[in-house]
């Protein structure tokens, strides 16, 4: 396996029609990317001095973070109204190498800071909220 550059991530917001339209918003200079898979403890008399975990029936989450520049004014103004309003919208998170994470998200912290005469840089933290789908390139 090569070893990947930082690169920018590219975030699309759902706009919940159907079909549903995605419209970049921005990107993500720096990002991060959490899998979390909860299981299940089903140890037991029977299973001696080991532990025993149950595949597949626990709670599987995802959690994507970063910093970067917003498209325009506009996809700041429809961000800050779904970090103010607390619902789950759908989003894509399109990485360098061509990888698209997708589903709903639950924007968690919202962040927006900048430096006199400088750009303004939005941080964001999403927590799924459903089904998230994975497409390799």
């Amino acid at each position: 396996m090569s070893i990947y550059n930082g690169t920018l991530v590219l975030i699309k917001a759902g706009n919940g029609a159907t079909p549903e339209v995605f419209t970049p918003i921005g990107g993500l200079r720096t990002s991060s990317m959490t899998l979390d898979n909860h299981v299940l403890d089903a140890t037991n008399v029977e299973s001696g001095v080991w532990r025993e975990l149950m595949e597949t029936v626990g709670i599987s989450s995802v959690s994507m973070g970063g910093s970067g520049l917003f498209s325009d004014a506009a996809s700041e103004e429809m961000v800050r109204g779904y970090a103010f309003a607390g619902t789950a919208n759908n989003y894509q998170f399109i990485f360098a190498n061509g990888d698209c994470l997708s589903g709903p998200f639950i924007i968690t912290s919202y962040q927006r800071s900048g430096d006199y005469g400088g750009e303004e840089i939005y941080s964001l933290m999403l927590a799924s909220s459903g089904t998230i789908n994975f497409v390799s390139a």
